[in-house]
């Protein structure tokens, strides 16, 4: 740690360290403020915003009269926002990759062509992958994109940016609409998934537009054990 780097960084660096190694696993309790003020030989405040900010991010839980806990960090995605799922893991310390299953053109059946706003047959532009978080899968992508506001869509690199960032690129999101059950999946997708077909998914089903376009229409599932979905509403 340099001069320059604040103290409580120190803290969180070590706690952060125990956690990814092990040391801390989940559920272990951290040692009290106090402890950790002393041991770092900086004020209870400075202990306290290292906690906080690893609370923050999604690794500890305080539970009130208990302590401060290591979460179960699983994936987790905003209601509200539409994220680029690899900055997401990129953001949490850990490796992104992703396997490409499906890169096609298509005819729209009933379901796509209505999600869509488009006639039945007219021709989409269809894409499945796999994102995975240190190498394990944490998302199935199933999306169909209309071909005339994306018409490089096929052409994209998916190793190098995902359909997410390809689509905001093209066509800035303006709207979003999501739609999240509990879903049992086929043997198929849970194989890609590495999951028992009998575990349970989250599904949720997402179209964007970007000013009056309807742009891209869909399908992500998550294994229920890995990923969790956060809405955050301020209140006036």
């Amino acid at each position: 740690m340099t001069s320059s780097t604040p103290r409580y960084k120190a803290i969180e660096d070590f706690l952060l360290e125990r956690i990814r190694g092990g040391a801390y696993p989940v559920h272990h309790q951290i040692p009290p403020e106090e402890q950790l003020a002393r041991d770092f030989a900086v004020s209870r405040m400075t202990a306290n915003k290292a906690i906080n900010n690893l609370v923050q991010q999604g690794y500890l839980v305080r539970q009130a009269g208990l302590g401060t806990f290591v979460t179960d960090r699983k994936a987790e995605s905003s209601l509200h926002e539409v994220m680029n799922i690899a900055a997401e893991v990129r953001g949490r310390g850990h490796a992104y990759s992703n396997d490409v299953l499906r890169c096609e053109a298509l005819a729209a059946d009933d379901e796509v062509a209505l999600r869509l706003g488009l006639r039945l047959g007219a021709q989409v532009f269809h894409s499945i992958l796999v994102h995975r978080e240190d190498g394990v899968p944490i998302q199935l992508e199933d999306r169909f994109v209309n071909p005339r506001w994306v018409p490089h869509y096929l052409d994209s690199d998916f190793s190098q940016q995902t359909p997410n960032e390809v689509l905001v690129a093209s066509c800035p999101i303006s709207d979003v609409e999501h739609v999240v059950e509990a879903v049992l999946v086929d043997a198929q997708t849970a194989a890609w998934l590495d999951i028992d077909p009998a575990a349970p998914c989250l599904s949720m089903i997402r179209r964007t537009w970007s000013d009056e376009h309807l742009v891209s229409y869909a399908r992500l599932l998550h294994p229920g054990d890995r990923y969790k979905l956060r809405s955050h509403n301020k209140r006036r």
